[in-house]
């Protein structure tokens, strides 16, 4: 792809992550300043941000640091607090597909917000979805990591109260949905989601729900996938 097809594809993936960019600086200045809290040097909030990119178990893996040494309790913690990401990559393997080296980054970049606009974008026809995606993953890590440096910096210095503030994600990720219910021709997909939730949300209770609606949600979305498909040639 030419110099010019990739100015044109991060000018086009640029707007559709503005909101991650304000609440992840937020959120990255907030977890920036919590390990500074902690007793961390700059360095172990940049280098996790880098590395682990992972939002809430970056906020653990901060107080697990000071606790003793449980790498079989660190994973198990890990792979609960992000075992969504399991059927994210389920769902996006189609649109993996011809992505070539860059989907070794596509994966190991993918957090929420990352996953709801690649997953929900329709690129048009001049731009090159594999590197839409990619610059939309990048950028976002770009914002969190920037956003954990000045946290981490400067940290020190702040003195307003930073609690609620990832609220910001909630407030997003409501905007996105509504856009994407706007967006939808059918919202068979959007009101299986809302039930598998409220339903899961009532048995099980918030703190554990997440894992059994996605899996409700999961399934229902198979069984009806070839009816949907059926519906959108007819139509």
């Amino acid at each position: 792809m030419s110099f010019d097809n990739h100015v044109s594809t991060l000018k086009y993936a640029f707007p559709k992550t503005i909101p991650i960019l304000a609440g992840f600086s937020f959120l990255g200045i907030a977890y920036g300043i919590y390990m500074n809290s902690l007793g961390f040097g700059p360095w172990y909030a940049i280098l996790m941000s880098v590395f682990i990119f992972a939002g809430s178990m970056e906020f653990v893996a901060g107080s697990m640091l000071l606790g003793a040494f449980n790498p079989l309790s660190a994973f198990l913690l890990t792979l609960m607090i992000n075992a969504r990401h399991l059927f994210y990559g389920i769902s996006m393997l189609d649109k993996f597909k011809g992505t070539g080296k860059k989907k070794y980054y596509l994966i190991y970049g993918m957090c929420d917000e990352t996953f709801v606009i690649n997953s929900t974008e329709k690129a048009p026809a001049h731009i090159n979805s594999g590197w839409f995606m990619f610059y939309v993953t990048v950028l976002n890590q770009i914002y969190w990591v920037g956003g954990t440096t000045i946290g981490s910096l400067f940290g020190s210095a702040v003195t307003f109260n930073t609690e609620g503030l990832e609220f910001v994600m909630t407030a997003l990720f409501v905007v996105i949905f509504l856009d994407q219910w706007m967006k939808e021709r059918y919202h068979i997909s959007s009101i299986i989601g809302i039930g598998a939730s409220v339903f899961c949300l009532v048995i099980f209770g918030p703190e554990n729900f997440i894992i059994p609606a996605m899996v409700l949600i999961l399934i229902a979305l198979t069984l009806i996938r070839k009816a949907m498909a059926k519906r959108e040639v007819i139509s």
